[in-house]
């Protein structure tokens, strides 16, 4: 009985601590140099195992639009190395087939709208300035909205959705996401 009641125990245990499909899995990577620190999150959704790593500056009174993410320029969406996204299996963003593979994210930021912008990765670790003209994959509309309550460091994640799931990047007041779906 008492091996019984232990094993039930543990079974009980492993099942309160398992990840939910779609959450977030974050591990710091490194420092960066210049002082923004580096992470790679996780998730999987629909089977997909999706995985972005960036540097998380913190805006220190700055302004997103127009200052430190200018409008109408192609933007890092990060700090220091290129941002990258990781899949397995292929995502669907509107239009844009992103194939599995590594590839670099880059925003177009607006005062009303954003695109996301999916280029090639050029080698692991390329910085993420200058933006590779002519790399794209493609762009996609983001839609923009406030943030639920402001958010002093950049953050990327992804919302898990019955139509598969949405890529959202927050800083300051902005949320801006863009919908995809697998396969």
């Amino acid at each position: 009985m008492r091996r019984y009641v232990h094993g039930m125990a543990a079974a009980l245990l492993v099942t309160a601590l398992a990840v939910p499909a779609g959450a977030q899995k974050t591990t710091q990577i490194h420092p960066g140099k210049g002082g923004s620190p580096h992470v790679r999150s996780e998730w999987s959704i629909d089977g997909a195992n999706i995985g972005i790593e960036y540097g998380r500056p913190s805006l220190k009174g700055r302004k997103v639009g127009g200052e430190v993410a200018p409008y109408g320029r192609p933007w890092r969406t990060g700090a220091d190395e290129a941002t990258t996204l990781t899949t397995d299996k292929p995502l669907q963003f509107g239009s844009l087939t992103v194939p599995a593979g590594t590839h670099t994210l880059y925003t177009l930021p607006g005062e009303k709208d954003w695109q996301l912008i999916v280029s090639k990765l050029q080698k692991p670790g390329q910085w993420g300035v200058p933006y590779p003209e002519g790399q794209d994959l493609g762009r996609v509309p983001m839609k923009v909205g406030q943030a639920s309550s402001p958010v002093e460091q950049l953050t990327i994640s992804v919302d898990d959705t019955a139509a598969g799931g949405t890529l959202r990047i927050e800083w300051g007041t902005v949320s801006a996401t863009a919908p995809f779906t697998v396969g």
